[in-house]
C-alpha cells in the first residue's frame, strides 16, 4: 500500500534546495519552533486553515463559512469580514475552506499518496536531466514523515530522479536510516553552537542535531550545510568560530557547501493567517550593513579552509 504524506507546498522549477531544477515537496509537522521560521504553516504536523482577511468577500454579502463550520461561534468576523478563527475549538475539518469562494480561507496540508506526488514530478524530468536537478523533500521536518519520504526516494530512483532530503536532523537516528538508502544529497542547518541558546531560539537543544550530524559525516554521506544569520542569535564571532571548529574538527570533508542565509523578514503575513505571533517583530536591520557584516563571515570561513557562499548557490 502505498504510503501517504501531509504535503502544504509543492514547488516545481525550484533552484535553491539542491542541484539543478528541482521539484520541492515541502511536509508539514517540524519538533523546533525557530523565531524565525518564514513558514509556520509547516510548524503543526495536522492540516489546518489560515485566515486571510482582506480576501474576504464579507459577512453580509456572503457569510457561507459561518453556515458551513459544525461548531457554532468559532469563526471569528469584524467589521463583517472574517478575520480569525477559535482555535481552541475548531476541529480542523476544513468546511469552511471548501465553500469560501475567495479564497479568504487556506487549507495548509494535504495527504498524498506517493504516486500522486510522481505524477507531478514525472512532468519535469527533462529539466531534472538537461540541468543535473531532481527532487527535494523539506518542511517542517519531512523525517517526521520517514516512511513516506523513503517511499517517495526509492520510486523516484526507480526512474533515475537525483534527491535531496532537506532535514533539521533533529530526530532518532531509526527515522533518519529509513531515507538514506535512496538519498542522493543531505541539507541542514548549523543554527547554534551554544546548546542552551539554541533551546531558547528554537525551542529544543542542538545535541541530537549535532550528533546526527556527525554520524552521516562518519558514515560518508554528503551535505550541504547552511546557517541562518540572525541578528543578535548567532552572528557574533565566538559561535561563528565555534561553528567553524564543529565543521573542520567533527564534519570534514562531507560539507561540500556552506551556505549564509541572511535574516529577513518573512511569512509575516501566514502567521497572522494562523493566529500566531511573529517571534522576531523586534529586530530590526539595516539590510545594507548587514550584508556587509554576512559576507565578512563568509571570508572567514572561507580562510579557515570551508567553503562558503552567501545565498543557497554552490558556487558564486
Amino acid at each position: 500500500m502505498s504510503q501517504k504524506g501531509n504535503i502544504f507546498n509543492v514547488q516545481r522549477f525550484t533552484i535553491h534546495d539542491g542541484p539543478g531544477m528541482r521539484t520541492e515537496l515541502f511536509l508539514k509537522g517540524c519538533p523546533l519552533r525557530c523565531l524565525w521560521c518564514s513558514n509556520p504553516e509547516s510548524q503543526n504536523a495536522f492540516i489546518e486553515p489560515g485566515v486571510y482577511r482582506k480576501k474576504c468577500i464579507s459577512h453580509k454579502k456572503c457569510g457561507v463559512c459561518e453556515s458551513a463550520c459544525p461548531e457554532e461561534g468559532v469563526l471569528n468576523f469584524y467589521r463583517g469580514k472574517l478575520v480569525s478563527i477559535d482555535r481552541s475549538r475548531c476541529t480542523n475539518c476544513m468546511e469552511c475552506e471548501k465553500v469560501c469562494p475567495s479564497e479568504a480561507v487556506k487549507q495548509w496540508g494535504k495527504w498524498m499518496t506517493v504516486e500522486e506526488c510522481m505524477q507531478i514530478i514525472r512532468k519535469d524530468k527533462g529539466y531534472y536531466d538537461r540541468s543535473g536537478g531532481g527532487v527535494t523533500v523539506s518542511g517542517g521536518e519531512p523525517l517526521l514523515q520517514s516512511d513516506f519520504v523513503a517511499e517517495l526516494f526509492e520510486a523516484c530512483h526507480a526512474e533515475g530522479i537525483h534527491t535531496c532530503c532537506e532535514s533539521t536532523f533533529c530526530m532518532d537516528w531509526k527515522e533518519i536510516q529509513k531515507v538514506l538508502p535512496h538519498t542522493d544529497l543531505l541539507i541542514s542547518d548549523i543554527k547554534h553552537m551554544d546548546s542552551k541558546i539554541h533551546k531558547k531560539y528554537t525551542g529544543v537543544p542542538n545535541t541530537k542535531i549535532l550528533k546526527n550530524l556527525k554520524r552521516l559525516a562518519k558514515e560518508g554521506y554528503e551535505m550541504v550545510l547552511r546557517i541562518p544569520v540572525i541578528p543578535q542569535v548567532n552572528d557574533d564571532m565566538d559561535n561563528i568560530k565555534a561553528t567553524a571548529d564543529f565543521i573542520l574538527e567533527e564534519l570534514g570533508e562531507k560539507v561540500r557547501t556552506l551556505q549564509l542565509l541572511s535574516f529577513m523578514r518573512l511569512g509575516v503575513e501566514k502567521y497572522e493567517s494562523l493566529g500566531m505571533p511573529y517571534g522576531m517583530e523586534d529586530i530590526k536591520v539595516n539590510r545594507r550593513s548587514f550584508q556587509k557584516h554576512v559576507g565578512e563571515i563568509a571570508e572567514y570561513f572561507n580562510s579557515r579552509g570551508i567553503h562558503c557562499v552567501v545565498g543557497t548557490k554552490e558556487k558564486e
